[in-house]
């Protein structure tokens, strides 16, 4: 019997994938990430009719939460969280944490607290079922590149905040880094918190470098540690209090991130490596 060129190339496929995912670190880490993104955007498109009933809210949040906490299992990552009881119970706050990458979804989420949304760049609107989703579970988007916007967002936020009791979770950073340390922090999340006179929650994941590695293109299973911060209370702040109150909340940040990735549960021996949270980069 004569196949089909296309059946040819198919079998050719389904032979070499396996081949790859066991002979290649590499194929593996991409076969990986692919998989990861393409399921979130699967769950997206499950979760949309669903949060479309309430139309855009905030509790919609419940709902990706609940369908993206599984994740972790599929790659073998166990989250331990530690310090939850640090936030405040009934009032709004504002989370900053640490980004290291798209993974951070899954330390996020395992700590996630209730009428709580991400600050995200407006890019994520436009990334198919998964910008709908966000945008239905009341997450907020601003221009980066466009600062008069994005105040004026912030603005806007600080009321909600005050009005609507939520809270927001805010990468400071600006952009994800591979390095294994922290970036400088940018100061729109602190300025949000002293507009609302509201607290500051600060959320150190550790590092991921003994399971995930971009550069290296590695993606094994692992532990990540979350640890959540005393709240930083504002109130009595003013905007002239910012760039102090920015540099000690990173410091808090950085001398945690340190501790628990170097304790064995993430990060371990790379942050000795040059390039690394060594002493000579602190």
């Amino acid at each position: 019997m004569e196949l089909w060129p296309g059946l040819w190339t198919l079998l050719l496929l389904l032979l070499l994938l396996p081949t790859l995912w066991f002979c290649s670190p590499s194929a593996k880490y991409f076969f990986k990430m692919a998989f990861y993104n393409g399921w979130i955007l699967f769950l997206a498109v499950l979760a949309i009719p669903v949060c479309a009933v309430r139309g855009r809210n905030v509790e919609n949040m419940k709902i990706l939460r609940l369908m993206l906490l599984h994740i972790k299992y599929l790659y073998g990552i166990r989250v331990e969280v530690r310090g939850a009881h640090h936030f405040p119970p009934s009032q709004p706050y504002v989370v900053v944490s640490n980004h290291q990458s798209s993974l951070d979804l899954l330390g996020m989420m395992e700590v996630l607290p209730g009428r709580c949304v991400p600050i995200a760049k407006r890019e994520l609107l436009w990334a198919g079922s998964a910008g709908l989703a966000c945008w239905l579970a009341g997450v907020i988007f601003i221009d980066r590149k466009r600062t008069g916007d994005a105040i004026s967002v912030m603005s806007e936020v600080a009321q909600t905040l005050l009005t609507q009791d939520v809270r927001v979770w805010v990468f400071p950073e600006g952009t994800r880094n591979h390095n294994g340390s922290m970036l400088p922090f940018k100061r729109g999340a602190f300025h949000l918190a002293v507009q609302a006179q509201v607290p500051i929650v600060p959320i150190v994941m550790s590092s991921y470098q003994d399971f995930y590695c971009k550069k290296e293109r590695r993606f094994t299973s692992g532990r990540c540690q979350v640890r959540v911060l005393p709240p930083v209370p504002t109130e009595g702040l003013t905007p002239d209090d910012v760039p102090a109150l920015a540099d000690t909340v990173r410091h808090s940040m950085l001398t945690v991130f340190r501790e628990i990735s170097t304790d064995g549960r993430g990060g371990g021996d790379y942050l000795k490596k040059p390039g690394g949270v060594g002493e000579a980069q602190l």
